[in-house]
């Protein structure tokens, strides 16, 4: 699944109804850092591109909401994977997440943290140097 998060229960239904006017299957969970939206992997590229692209103008809007009611809800957050299959999510300040989302996809990013979390629980201690050359053969 590929999750996106959200602090506003109407920017939420706003995303939610743009993702079922696409014919894609979501599910609203709700979440100790904030309201989840969970869609299929298996979304086609383009309505990824349109729906992420969506989020990020709501993702502003949140930000106007916050600014304009002083809100102190400054964390985003990030759901990775660990190895075994277990979720775990990361919290980040706001402004942290908006330059990791200005540049990165959010698949990009789930796919950056969960190879992170297979780093650290299964490190090796090569050096690159060594993997590269493993690599060119």
């Amino acid at each position: 699944m590929i999750e996106y998060i959200f602090f506003d229960a109407t920017l939420r239904d706003r995303f939610m109804v743009c993702a079922e006017q696409r014919d894609i299957t979501c599910t609203a969970i709700e979440d100790n850092m904030g309201m989840v939206v969970a869609i299929p992997e298996e979304t086609p590229e383009i309505l990824l591109d349109e729906l992420e692209e969506y989020y990020d103008q709501l993702q502003d809007e949140q930000a106007d909401l916050s600014k304009g009611t002083g809100d102190l809800k400054r964390l985003a957050g990030f759901r990775f994977n660990l190895p075994d299959g277990q979720s775990r999510m990361l919290p980040l300040q706001a402004d942290m997440a908006h330059r990791l989302m200005a540049s990165f996809s959010l698949k990009e990013i789930q796919e950056l943290f969960d190879a992170v979390a297979y780093c650290t629980l299964n490190p090796n201690s090569e050096h690159l140097c060594r993997i590269l050359a493993a690599e060119k053969i």
